[in-house]
């Protein structure tokens, strides 16, 4: 950045601040997306951080990058917001309809998607020698899962480190501890790591299984759609804390969902959120022109299956997610479906 820059800012000139900081906002806000899983929290901690480097900006002496020194501020920021226990849901969802008893309740009930609008300009970021994880990888609803379920210093320590590809020393300073115990955390968050995450298929065979997907249960064939699961498949509805996991599981979810939609018409939208393939769901009526959003499908593929599924309350006016409030349904082209059954079927766009 340029020293003119840097000592306007220092001497008070906001907008001076305002270029010194614009070059690190969108990755800044993903740092937080990842430590905290929320998109609403991490807006609310990038805000606390710019705050934070415009108060302390006079301390700054430059030993650092500018950019090492705003993910200090904003690592430690997340670290208190974990600490307050602000992200959490105060009050417990209500479902759309009566949800059959589920295998398992989760903890992070916090999760939220990230849209992929929000990554233009980071991924061609240079993270430097030390990451380790791909720039998709490293968005994934599972990756950011899996540092939820970490301790939250240890999680800090995979992104600062593997992610981001800072220096261990470096993470060190910013964490304001060793590097023998950055080195200790590192080899924990790893291997709790390995545990959680799936290796993905290339591009094409995601866009594949999510086209057969999307067919499928528009036209609410349950057959077609276990027949696209693994084995160990699994389906969660954050900020719902239900888990169905294995075929069984999730057909007896498939099945519950798709009776009480009733004479409704399915319609999915594609999209992608978190490097993921992703469906908007509308739900109307036969002869209506339009159609109410019904959720936000979120698929992760392992080799040529769907391995997980994660269906999110969808804010259609949240305009971050590019996506209609309602959907004009006049002319889209149906999914006929299966034969002896009575869900009525919809439409994709593919």
């Amino acid at each position: 950045m340029d020293g003119q820059v840097s000592a306007r800012a220092r001497g008070g000139d906001e907008h001076a601040f305002a270029q010194l900081v614009a070059p690190y906002r969108r990755e800044l806000h993903l740092h937080c997306y990842r430590m905290l899983g929320s998109l609403t929290d991490a807006e609310d901690v990038l805000q606390e951080t710019l705050l934070a480097a415009w108060r302390g900006l006079a301390g700054f002496e430059g030993r650092s990058s500018v950019r090492a020194w705003l993910y200090r501020i904003a690592t430690n920021r997340c670290l208190n917001a974990i600490r307050a226990g602000n992200r959490r849901p105060v009050t417990d969802p209500v479902p759309p309809f009566p949800l059959p008893e589920p295998s398992r309740r989760a903890e992070i009930t916090w999760l939220r998607p990230y849209p992929d609008s929000l990554l233009a300009g980071i991924a061609d970021t240079s993270p430097g020698p030390a990451a380790r994880y791909e720039a998709t990888e490293a968005i994934g609803l599972a990756f950011v899962a899996a540092l939820q379920r970490m301790p939250p210093r240890q999680a800090a320590a995979l992104v600062l480190r593997d992610v981001l590809g800072f220096a261990t020393d470096e993470v060190a300073g910013m964490l304001d501890t060793t590097g023998t115990a950055v080195k200790g955390a590192l080899q924990r968050a790893r291997t709790a790591l390995a545990a959680q995450t799936r290796p993905r298929p290339d591009r094409d065979t995601e866009r594949e299984l999510g086209r057969r997907f999307a067919a499928a249960f528009v036209a609410a064939d349950i057959d077609g759609l276990v027949e696209l699961l693994t084995d160990d498949a699994w389906l969660s509805m954050p900020p719902a804390p239900h888990e169905y996991h294995g075929v069984a599981a999730v057909r007896t979810f498939l099945e519950t969902a798709f009776e009480n939609r009733g004479d409704h018409v399915m319609h999915l939208v594609p999209t992608s959120v978190n490097g993921q393939v992703a469906y908007a769901s509308y739900l109307g009526d036969p002869d209506a022109e339009t159609a109410g959003p019904a959720g936000l499908f979120v698929l992760a593929m392992a080799g040529d299956r769907v391995h997980a599924v994660t269906r999110f309350h969808l804010d259609p006016t949240d305009p971050r997610f590019d996506l209609p409030a309602r959907l004009t349904t006049r002319g889209r082209k149906p999914t006929r479906a299966p034969r002896g059954r009575s869900f009525r079927s919809g439409s994709t766009e593919m």
